[in-house]
């Protein structure tokens, strides 16, 4: 009995050993990314390429709307907007807001069902560069993982410019804070006052519901709340795009 079982565990050492290497292999793959990205701009992201899918689906001729743009020529209100929608604590954590992730746990175990999230912008950026869309336990592990590899390889400064660069912000492909600015208010993305800021950062959890600056109840209250926060939102500064989040948070400005 004893030899009949020695090769079937070598087969399962070997498959075991085959899959540890293929997921050491995946997250080498990841990193390297993410290195290459700490000094060079993505030119599309693994978001982008599914939502171009979709639309060359209905129409074959259809292109994504985004153009980069560095740190510096992003507006500061829309920084400072972004930042007090998304993820206040942004130069505070190290990718996860524990607090935040808490509550909302507790909020959705009390209605039963998911009405609240907790993501950080490092995470959402994270699953923009390259996860699906799907809700799974194996995607929040990996989203765990690479958030903390930008954590570690990025400033705040540049995961903030890299997030502002490939978020989307329409419903016919527009991403990015410069195609944002220009397809909903015809400006530049250096150019967008605070209202106009506030309506681009109040749309993101949603932003294929609500094109060329249209307003409803809920996106005024949720505007409101958001610039009543933008003045104690803070931002990383103008300066260093390398270097550690721990380095980063010495670099804090209030422009």
């Amino acid at each position: 009995m004893s030899r009949k079982r020695a090769p079937r565990r070598r087969l399962v050492a070997y498959a075991l050993g085959a899959l540890l290497a293929g997921v050491l292999g995946m997250q080498g793959w990841y990193y390297l990314h993410v290195l290459w990205w700490v000094s060079h701009d993505p030119a599309r992201t693994a978001f982008m390429e599914r939502r171009l899918e979709q639309l060359r689906a209905h129409d074959p001729r259809a292109r994504l709307q985004q153009q980069w743009v560095p740190y510096d020529r992003i507006s500061v209100y829309l920084k400072r907007a972004v930042v007090a929608s998304e993820d206040a604590k942004f130069l505070e954590h190290a990718g996860f807001d524990w607090e935040a992730i808490e509550k909302a746990a507790e909020e959705n175990e009390r209605k039963g069902r998911i009405v609240a999230g907790a993501s950080t912008i490092s995470q959402q950026l994270a699953r923009n560069l390259f996860l699906s869309g799907e809700r799974s336990w194996l995607r929040k592990g990996e989203e765990a993982v690479i958030t903390s590899m930008l954590e570690s390889a990025m400033s705040k400064r540049r995961i903030l410019e890299l997030y502002l660069n490939v978020a989307e912000w329409g419903p016919d492909g527009v991403f990015g804070a410069e195609a944002a600015a220009r397809h909903h208010f015809g400006v530049s993305a250096a150019a967008l006052n605070r209202e106009q800021a506030a309506w681009l950062a109040a749309i993101l959890p949603s932003p294929r519901r609500y094109d060329r600056g249209r307003m409803t109840r809920y996106l005024a209250r949720r505007i409101a709340v958001i610039l009543a926060r933008m003045p104690a939102a803070r931002i990383p500064s103008a300066r260093a795009r390398y270097g550690t989040a721990g380095a980063s948070l010495a670099r804090i400005a209030r422009p």
